[in-house]
């Protein structure tokens, strides 16, 4: 059995993560890098719980993102608010079904998938749980991927909105809805960040990661 990787942590180094340089760091503080001067520590600090914090606050802004109207269509000048789903639900019924299938996608999967992946990561790591490290690492990716399409529904809303300026098909008007689903986006773009994966494998040697084919995909250890 193997002692287990050898890492900067063990060694007493952190990662800039600014500039990526190695900076000596004693356990439990912060220091200064030595390259661009940015505060460093092992790992990022209260990492679990501002994470929690912010994954809290995303759910609670889910609510009112849901219960009010995110826009509305109006044709010919009729119309009412529509919240999310009701606004899918609409466009998919006037056969836009492209569109629908986008502000589907991007308002109600890709929040809930970055949320409940987040917790997850958070249960995994508190309770030091046996699920591989190595796919809570893929997890992790997959959250910080979805990260980049998060405003994607919001630039759904700003398009059809825009629609109206140039008079095509409906009026489309932003909703309170709107507002809430922004905050929503933006707390957890917040948690994404606030997460440390390093935290996935402090308490796992490299015996204990993944006994598979593709182990030599570790993530290299800062």
């Amino acid at each position: 059995m193997s002692a287990g990787p050898r890492t900067a942590a063990a060694e007493g180094l952190g990662l800039c993560l600014a500039c990526h340089a190695l900076t000596p760091c004693p356990p439990g503080r912060r220091v200064a890098c030595r390259r661009c001067g940015a505060a460093l520590a092992l790992r990022k600090p209260h990492s679990l719980r501002r994470t929690g914090y912010y994954v809290v606050l995303g759910f609670l802004f889910l609510i009112p993102a849901n219960l009010y109207p995110i826009m509305t269509i109006l044709q010919f000048g009729r119309g009412e608010p529509s919240t999310i789903v009701g606004g899918v639900a609409k466009l998919w019924s006037q056969g836009l079904w492209g569109i629908a299938t986008i502000v589907f996608v991007a308002s109600v999967v890709v929040p809930l998938a970055k949320l409940f992946g987040l917790c997850l990561l958070l249960y995994s790591v508190h309770y030091q749980t046996e699920l591989c490290p190595l796919n809570r690492t893929r997890l992790f990716r997959l959250v910080d991927f979805l990260g980049r399409w998060s405003m994607l529904d919001i630039f759904v809303v700003t398009l059809l909105v825009g629609l109206v300026h140039l008079g095509q098909v409906a009026l489309v008007l932003p909703g309170l809805g709107a507002l809430a689903f922004v905050a929503t986006v933006i707390i957890t773009l917040f948690a994404a960040q606030s997460f440390d994966p390093r935290l996935i494998w402090d308490a796992h040697s490299a015996d204990e990661a993944c006994d598979d084919n593709d182990s030599d995909e570790k993530p290299p250890h800062a």
